[in-house]
């Protein structure tokens, strides 16, 4: 299992999803002026993820065969169990875990940065296996 991490290509999805996930952090700081932490949270999931498909398969999965449209079938069911996953953690850090450990500055991007890089290693599963297979 060590071997698929310790790759190009899983290097490559790093990198294309950190800045996917600068996207998504960014616009949930923008979307948190306008809406509620836990739907800024949705929402800028979602901007990170079109962001993602697109570097995804042009930088990483770059020898997938299968067609664009089922390519982003299988990459939207990956991260739906993907955007729970940040959802639960950060909603459970902000509410939860930090206050309860005395921590009151910062808890909103603490708790989504961590929500954030939680579903990396599943992620990458799924979409090498299902959104982008050979």
């Amino acid at each position: 299992m060590a071997k698929i991490y310790v790759s190009k290509q899983f290097l490559m999805f790093l990198g294309t999803g950190g800045l996917a996930a600068a996207v998504n952090f960014g616009s949930r700081i923008f979307f948190s002026q306008y809406l509620s932490f836990s739907n800024a949270i949705i929402l800028a999931y979602l901007m990170g993820m079109v962001t993602a498909f697109f570097l995804a398969k042009l930088f990483v999965f770059t020898e997938s065969k299968q067609s664009t449209a089922k390519s982003a079938f299988y990459f939207t069911l990956v991260n739906i169990a993907a955007v729970f996953q940040t959802w639960l953690v950060s909603i459970l850090l902000a509410y939860y875990v930090l206050p309860s450990a005395g921590i009151s500055s910062y808890v909103e991007e603490i708790s989504h940065f961590i929500g954030v890089v939680v579903p990396v290693f599943t992620s990458f599963v799924g979409h090498k296996h299902l959104s982008f297979r050979m």
